[in-house]
């Protein structure tokens, strides 16, 4: 009876006074929700169907399928609540929302402010308000997925969408005013916040206009979205006319899909009346989604098709099923074991049939470009190759695919086949059963019984080696009895092109353009005639190890088995008398010594980006591939740029072919501080943890964009990089590390995290190191990033440290 006059008023004119509350109970009860004066808004408890569960959320009141605009979270986790919930509206703690057992699931917050009373307007917006009307907390200030008229987003403000249609925890897309005023849609690698290059961007930033960026987001009263600039122009989201705002409800909802659109719905209807799109961006989310810019919105291994709407939908090629079978945009799994082991251990070599899909591509996942070549060569590939599992042809090229594929969408302009692999049976590995261990009897006459099957495969398998191999020689007798020339099959492991002397003293011009040199060798630009002219950097290699050609050919098989996309991809060789040189592809943008360390800083999302590509690289060579490969000289002049300033490793596994005494050269160093870890200099084992501790140095240059050593420096204490970054994040000025860079500021949390995973692999005990797959993890943010120890007892922080304990 005490609360019924406040519920009362509620109704009347939205305002509600501190001690009232809400339970969660039966949709449409009015203990579930308070409504704004008009009754086109409602607060409370919005109930999520059957399952006894309430969303605590704002919606429009007067729609039968009540759109939600705003709901509560906690941690990227939507504030969902049992039946029997309450709501309470608290002076000091504002909104307060609990489970039936009084545990407190989310609370609003007040500010520094004292809460008199809550307000649910008839804009949608619900606020906490002091005895002197002034705002403590709002929801248009704290917006989920949707906007609405009267509302803005500041600089740095966001919007996240849902993670399904149902599901409203944090999704992956994310629409971002920028601190230089861009305002930009991003995909999220979830569980972190690290955002991807944008999909799209208004590019209200500076320019050549001084005061052209964006200040604020506007979604005005009379339905209009656009960009205020600084100087107080406007970009507009949309061109044309916008509905009436007082005949149509509107609202600008970045969708689960990612999609950011506006919608309006009529206020006065009658029938079946639904929402109707007013415009949207992208216009194509399937094609926009790059590389850079993350998973496509299907996930792994799926299609994107736009529809009508302009909405995506997902579906799973032949021989794939949906990772959640009630959610398309998750990503499809393989229904069959595909792998090298796989396929050898199976029975037969009839293993799988092609599916061919016509204008489909997964334009990231490809590990090797063959052209010229054909169709049915391009399918041919792929189909002995047990790591390929889809295969697109287009103009004459080729592109090898592995799982998983990424960006999956279908374009009409590709003119392309796509050839996937499917198993035939569908099934796992069939083994025999095994013997009862019980009975010595069985086992001992099973055991005798597999042994002669095996003697007998062994025969049948040695035979039939034997005549294939035949075959082939006779082959290969008569084709280059009939041919001798040099073709794309004439290659080491049918990855490597052999090249002669002569041929790349053509392509090279002589060796007259250096495009740069080092202790592996000179390296020279090319142009080899493969089809059309192909750019490539051809290099000579120095002091080669005197065994020759076995060893050489050996480690270049090594190399040649290595495709990702953060690796130089090495096209072929030459193995002629005294010459040893490496062909590779051309990389436009350089080295990353040369971009990091120009008078233009990269910027901080460049640098995030190039550092995690090198990481992955390197996580590669040590876990992935075929064959371990230690690095050895990581370092910026070793990576290389792409077209799109993706970081690509050169001069992977180069260090065996180096003779000892070119190999000690690399400890010549011993006097700075650079990228060679201590066991160089200790007689200790060199293991992969060399390529971490060169990683960090690497990183930190990154992070700061000045070298490693820096004896021009007239700072003495910032000649060594490591340890002044170390004393620098020990004093807690990590401002000072990034030369007050405004960008790298508003990203603290991973300036600071960054920072910690270098101290970590520069760590004078290789013990102490993670290891490439860890430093991945903790710099996407899977994993928290512990305070590292002082990595060495000579930095001089440690050696201040270690004084002041002695005394």
């Amino acid at each position: 009876m005490f609360l019924l006059p406040v519920s009362v008023f509620a109704q009347t004119n939205g305002s509600i006074a501190v001690g009232a509350s809400l339970t969660a109970t039966a949709e449409g009860n009015s203990s579930s929700s308070w409504l704004s004066p008009s009754g086109d808004f409602a607060f409370g408890f919005f109930s999520l169907g059957s399952n006894g569960l309430f969303l605590l959320s704002i919606w429009y009141a007067k729609i039968p399928d009540r759109t939600i605009v705003w709901y509560a979270d906690w941690d990227n986790e939507a504030a969902v609540a049992p039946k029997g919930s309450t709501v309470n509206l608290t002076a000091n703690s504002g909104l307060v929302l609990r489970s039936p057992q009084g545990v407190d699931l989310w609370k609003s917050g007040t500010g520094a402010g004292v809460v008199a009373n809550g307000v649910m307007n008839d804009t949608g917006n619900f606020v906490l308000q002091d005895r002197n009307s002034e705002s403590l907390w709002e929801t248009f200030n704290n917006p989920t997925d949707t906007l609405l008229p009267g509302q803005t987003l500041e600089r740095s403000g966001t919007l996240s969408s849902r993670q399904s249609e149902t599901n409203y925890s944090k999704g992956r897309f994310q629409l971002l005013l920028q601190a230089d005023g861009n305002l930009v849609i991003s995909t999220i690698n979830l569980p972190s916040n690290f955002a991807n290059d944008p999909y799209y961007a208004t590019d209200t930033t500076s320019g050549k206009v001084a005061g052209s960026e964006g200040r604020e987001l506007v979604f005005n009263v009379s339905g209009y979205l656009y960009v205020l600039r600084e100087n107080g122009g406007k970009y507009n989201l949309a061109v044309g006319e916008a509905v009436s705002a007082r005949d149509n409800y509107i609202r600008a909802t970045l969708n689960f899909d990612g999609i950011f659109a506006q919608y309006y719905h009529p206020r006065n209807f009658t029938g079946n009346v639904s929402w109707t799109l007013q415009w949207s961006e992208p216009d194509d989310i399937c094609q926009r989604i790059t590389e850079a810019s993350g998973v496509g919105v299907c996930g792994y291994n799926s299609i994107c098709t736009l529809k009508e709407d302009k909405r995506p939908t997902c579906k799973c090629p032949k021989g794939f099923s949906l990772l959640e079978p009630n959610d398309p945009y998750r990503g499809c799994k393989p229904d069959f074991i595909q792998g090298c082991k796989e396929d050898e251990l199976s029975g037969t070599k009839d293993l799988y049939d092609v599916e061919v899909l016509t204008n489909t591509d997964w334009p990231i996942s490809d590990y090797v470009q063959l052209y010229p070549f054909t169709a049915e060569r391009c399918n041919e590939s792929c189909f002995k190759d047990c790591l390929c599992a889809v295969a697109i042809f287009r103009s004459e090229t080729c592109w090898k695919k592995k799982l998983p594929l990424s960006n999956g969408r279908v374009d009409a302009s590709l003119n392309s086949q796509a050839f996937i692999k499917v198993r035939k049976d569908n099934s796992t590995l069939q083994f025999p059963p095994m013997p009862n261990l019980d009975d010595k009897k069985t086992k001992k006459k099973s055991s005798n019984t597999l042994i002669r099957m095996e003697s007998v495969i062994l025969a049948a398998s040695i035979f039939v080696s034997f005549m294939f191999s035949a075959a082939a020689c006779l082959g290969f007798f008569f084709v280059f009895r009939k041919k001798r020339v040099r073709s794309v099959e004439n290659i080491l492991d049918s990855n490597l092109l052999s090249f002669s002397y002569q041929e790349l003293q053509e392509a090279t011009n002589g060796f007259t353009e250096e495009l740069g040199r080092g202790a592996f060798g000179v390296v020279y630009k090319g142009t080899i005639q493969i089809g059309s002219g192909v750019q490539v950097a051809v290099k000579k290699l120095n002091c080669v190890i005197q065994d020759g050609e076995k060893e050489f050919k050996t480690e270049l098989r090594v190399i040649g088995k290595t495709h990702h996309k953060n690796l130089v991809c090495l096209v072929g060789y030459c193995d002629e008398g005294q010459h040893r040189l490496l062909v590779y592809e051309f990389l436009s943008n350089g080295t990353l010594a040369s971009y990091l360390f120009a008078d233009t800083k990269p910027s901080w999302t460049q640098r995030i980006e190039i550092a995690c590509g090198v990481a992955k690289g390197l996580l590669y060579l040590h876990e992935e591939c075929s064959t371990q490969v230690i690095h050895c000289d990581i370092k910026p002049q070793n990576i290389l740029l792409d077209d799109y300033y993706t970081a690509r490793i050169s001069d992977f596994g180069l260090a065996k072919l180096l003779m000892m005494d070119q190999s000690k050269t690399h400890t010549a160093i011993r006097g700075t501080k650079g990228y060679v870890a201590p066991e160089w200099f200790r007689n200790m084992p060199i293991t992969t943890k060399v390529d971490v501790y060169s990683f960090g140095v690497v990183l930190l240059e990154i992070i700061c964009c000045r070298r490693s050593v820096d004896a021009e420096n007239d700072c003495e204490e910032k000649a060594i990089l490591t340890d002044w970054v170390y004393d620098c994040f020990l004093e807690g000025a990590l401002d000072a590390i990034v030369d007050y860079e405004v960008q790298a500021l508003g990203d603290k949390t991973t300036l600071e995290n960054f920072v910690m995973v270098a101290i970590w692999c520069i760590q004078e005990d290789p013990s102490l190191r993670p290891n490439m797959r860890k430093v991945v993890q903790m710099l996407e943010g899977v994993v928290e990033v512990q305070v590292p120890p002082c990595p060495s007892p000579f930095f001089r922080a440690c050696l201040k440290g270690s004084f002041v304990s002695q005394v």
